[in-house]
């Protein structure tokens, strides 16, 4: 089946003719016709008081005169199709095209390979109407050999061609129709000679504004509507002319037949007189038309008044700014003078400054001098206070001894714990909706935890004998699906590490996990806290929570198959345990994340690193803004620790991210071991607070029972290696259980053995804190 393509122009009378000749031209041939139509022009609208630019109107009725003349255009293409019947029909949509419009018709011709086009004469006009039939010629002459051609006007056949540089339009029985005019001169032709190319726009005006240079002048837009009007009446007296020749011809060839009876002759006279009428009518509507012409030419010339006036009066305004210009040169002119004059002044100035200077640099010497001779009166005054010190270190070894069991002991119940967390699956409790509202008391006020006066979605509970934190998801504006709540029980079951707060259950009900209770709160509390009891943790606890929390990140990021991130690293984030230990909570459960997450969270560590060195958020020299509070800063420590939160605070590349956070682990650890040498050497705690604080609130996680949560009264070790108070581990026996409460692993035997040593320390410890309460 062959395809015909059909354009077709804005005449709706002048499209249903030419579909008429293709239908009869092919109409024993089996084809498919293909309509091409002009797209709506969307520069201009279509508004009750003619066509105006669209930069006229406001965008809310551009769209809406647009949708109206695309609805009508769709309505006529619908007819079109209706009106070819039975033969197969399409629409192909032709948008607007800068250039000339025969290129646009050679392009389609060669790209889609049109045999046979069929185009009304009106087609052309309604992308431009400074075509006309002389694109046509273009189009004929510059088609390629496989493509057939054909120009319709009223349902006719005409053709083109040229003889002695005119045109002549034939119709198929090789009669001349009409004869085309020469070359008209063009409005911009003939504006171009009232206006001077370098008056025509303003933006050749060197005092234009920016505004005038990178948008196109409204004058412009108008120019061009004005060139498309003039030559739409050169076109319109063109088409008076070729109509005028027919009328001529058609009264030529109806002069009244002589054969006639006088009866017949006025039944033909009557009918030539109704159509006389019809010319009437017809002429009286051309006069009106007439008079819109004439109206928009009236707006033509005012336009063009405005213009001259526009540019008398910048020109007025140039010859203004020139004669400021002058007088503003003039003024600099004065101003230079004065500069140098005070140029002079100046260097006399400096003369005398240099001389100052060499006294300065005198008193320097002497100075140094001064400062040599203090420097080794403070040598022996240090040396002095190393003696001093050898002896509040003999006062202090007894609890240094107390201490360094503690420590390893802890660093023990750590190791095996990180142990038994990689090679195990926990299997965590499922706690029931009572028991939840039981532990928090129908989640009552006091009972929710706040870090620094921000209330959240966070209780703490007693369940079981055992203080825990309840966390609501099904919380406010912040309520998660089931199966978002499901993803986070899972993922946290997987993520066990000695620095995040641990998951001890949940409750599907209520939509709420159970974690670990961490009793010193946040770190934000020591921090932003004024208060005498929490001004702040020393400055070796500083460097310990520093590493904790550097390797709580560090695990989030090696997570195996795919990295986490904690998204919202900050002081409020980090918690603390009776111990003081850092654990990260809040980090995000899902894998969505880039690569600037990774960045966001080193540099949120070395934030936390800079706020732990200062007190306060990083501002200044490492010298000025230690944090007073945390004691006398090692400063060395304290450099090492600052270059270390600076170089995470300015990390920007993917390299940072990935070298950055394994190579900050390993420097973060070496300051650690140094802080742990000099912290040795003055006798300072791990865990001591500052000078004007309690030490002994501070409770050593192995004093307290893992199941209770509580310091422990007998303490008895079972075949897991763990410590547990003995009331607690025999109930727990009682119950059925053959696993360990720590491990979930299956227990080799049920003997208890009593921990003598470890009820030795925690004895020694009330002791210690019952004489400090009565001091």
């Amino acid at each position: 089946m062959e395809k015909v393509y059909v354009a077709v122009g804005n005449d709706v009378q002048e499209g249903f003719a030419t579909l008429e000749w293709t239908l009869r031209k092919w109409s024993s041939s089996q084809i498919s016709i293909v309509i091409l139509h002009a797209d709506i022009n969307r520069d201009y609208v279509y508004t009750y008081y003619g066509k105006l630019p669209a930069s006229y109107v406001n965008d809310e009725n551009v769209d809406f005169l647009n949708k109206s003349e695309q609805g009508k255009l769709n309505k006529v293409l619908h007819q079109y199709i209706a009106f070819c019947g039975q033969v197969k029909t399409e629409t192909l949509n032709i948008e607007k095209y800068d250039g000339p419009i025969d290129k646009r018709i050679l392009q389609l011709i060669s790209s889609l390979q049109i045999p046979k086009l069929v185009m009304g004469i009106t087609f052309l006009k309604s992308f431009s109407l400074k075509y006309g039939l002389n694109g046509w010629k273009h189009i004929q002459r510059k088609k390629p050999d496989f493509c057939e051609l054909y120009l319709t006007s009223g349902g006719k056949l005409f053709f083109l061609k040229e003889e002695n540089n005119e045109g002549f339009i034939e119709d198929e029985l090789g009669e001349m129709v009409a004869k085309l005019s020469k070359k008209r001169g063009s409005f911009k032709d003939c504006f171009g000679k009232m206006f001077p190319e370098n008056a025509k726009s303003p933006r050749t005006s060197p005092s234009s504004s920016s505004t005038s240079i990178d948008s196109p002048p409204i004058w412009e837009k108008c120019v061009e509507e004005i060139e498309e009007y003039f030559n739409h009446l050169l076109e319109s007296n063109a088409d008076a002319h070729l109509e005028f020749l027919h009328v001529s011809n058609h009264s030529i060839e109806h002069d009244i037949p002589k054969n006639l009876n006088s009866t017949q002759q006025t039944d033909y006279l009557r009918i030539k007189i109704g159509e006389a009428r019809d010319t009437i009518h017809l002429k009286r509507r051309e006069a009106k038309e007439s008079g819109i012409r004439y109206s928009k030419a009236e707006w033509a010339i005012n336009l063009c008044n405005t213009r001259t006036g526009d540019l008398e009066a910048r020109m007025n305004e140039e010859t203004k700014k020139r004669v400021d210009a002058e007088k503003d040169l003039n003024t600099i002119r004065d101003e230079l003078t004065e500069n140098r004059f005070t140029l002079e002044q100046k260097k006399s100035k400096l003369n005398s400054t240099l001389e100052i200077h060499r006294e300065l640099s005198n008193k320097l010497i002497s100075l140094t001098l001064a400062k040599s001779r203090n420097e080794e009166h403070l040598s022996k005054m240090i040396r002095k206070r190393g003696g001093m010190i050898q002896e509040i270190e003999k006062l202090r070894k007894q609890k240094d001894v107390l201490h360094r069991r503690i420590e390893f002991c802890r660093d023990k119940d750590a190791i095996e714990m990180v142990t038994r967390l990689n090679e195990l699956n926990f299997i965590y409790k499922e706690f029931t909706a009572d028991e939840i509202r039981a532990g928090t008391e129908n989640f009552s006020g006091h009972c929710r935890i706040k870090c620094s006066g921000d209330f959240t979605n966070v209780y703490r509970a007693r369940i079981h004998q055992t203080t825990v934190a309840v966390k609501l998801y099904g919380y406010g504006i912040k309520q998660v699906s089931q199966e978002e709540f499901d993803i986070k029980v899972k993922v946290l079951s997987h993520v066990q590490h000695p620095h995040l707060v641990a998951m001890m259950g949940f409750c599907k009900e209520l939509k709420c996990i159970v974690f670990e209770y961490m009793h010193q709160n946040c770190l934000r509390n020591y921090l932003s806290s004024n208060s005498g009891k929490k001004q702040g943790l020393n400055w070796h606890a500083r460097v310990d929570i520093a590493a904790e929390i550097c390797s709580g990140l560090t695990y989030l990021h090696l997570t195996k198959p795919k990295p986490m991130i904690h998204g919202s690293l900050n002081l409020a984030s980090i918690l603390l345990d009776r111990n003081n230990v850092a654990k990260l909570h809040g980090f995000r459960l899902d894998f969505s994340y880039d690569e600037s997450d990774i960045r966001s969270d080193i540099q949120d560590f070395g934030s936390l690193v800079l706020q732990l060195l200062t007190g306060r958020r990083w501002c200044g020299s490492v010298g000025e803004v230690l944090d007073q509070r945390a004691g006398e800063w090692p400063l060395e420590v304290a450099m090492e620790l600052a270059r270390i939160g600076i170089r995470c605070s300015c990390t920007h590349s993917e390299e940072d991210a990935y070298i950055g956070m394994t190579m900050v682990m390993k420097e973060i650890e070496v300051v650690r071991k140094k802080a742990d040498v000099i912290a040795a050497a003055v006798g300072l705690s791990v865990n001591e607070l500052c000078m004007d604080m309690d030490d002994q609130t501070i409770i050593p996680s192995s004093f307290v029972c893992p199941i209770l949560k509580d310091i422990m009264e007998d303490p008895h070790i079972a075949s897991d290696g763990f410590s547990y108070e003995l009331g607690a581990i025999k109930h727990w026996l009682g119950l059925g259980h053959n696993t360990s409460p720590m491990t979930n692993l299956a227990l080799d035997h049920n003997r208890l053995t009593p921990n003598r040593v470890l009820r030795s320390l925690i004895q020694d410890w009330r002791n210690k804190r019952s004489i400090s309460h009565h001091m």
